[in-house]
């Protein structure tokens, strides 16, 4: 992940244009995660050059398998019960502190 993305401090989010993204799981092997990047990057290859809404459909679906894959969509990773607050802007949930700290805000 790049600097310019800021990690929450439990590592479960990077924060993107003032919204928090949920992080690769990182309980995933090297292995397994480059596989399902490769598929990610593959399946968003196939969504650019989608001719007609049924191939549109199919490489978005392929998006989606891809990124549950990695953590990033679907169930949680983590279990310790915290709900997912992806897409939430840090100051309006349990990062609210940390964010006014690095951000200014």
């Amino acid at each position: 992940m790049k600097n310019d993305y800021p990690i929450t401090p439990d590592g479960r989010y990077f924060v993107a244009k003032n919204r928090l993204w949920r992080c690769t799981n990182p309980n995933l092997t090297d292995s397994e995660r480059r596989t399902y990047v490769k598929e990610l990057m593959e399946a968003r290859r196939a969504v650019k050059h989608a001719s007609n809404e049924a191939d549109l459909r199919a490489a978005r679906a392929a998006v989606q398998r891809a990124k549950e894959c990695l953590g990033e969509r679907g169930p949680v990773w983590w279990d310790d019960g915290a709900e997912d607050v992806t897409r939430y802007h840090p100051k309006n949930t349990e990062y609210a502190d940390w964010w006014a700290e690095i951000s200014g805000e």
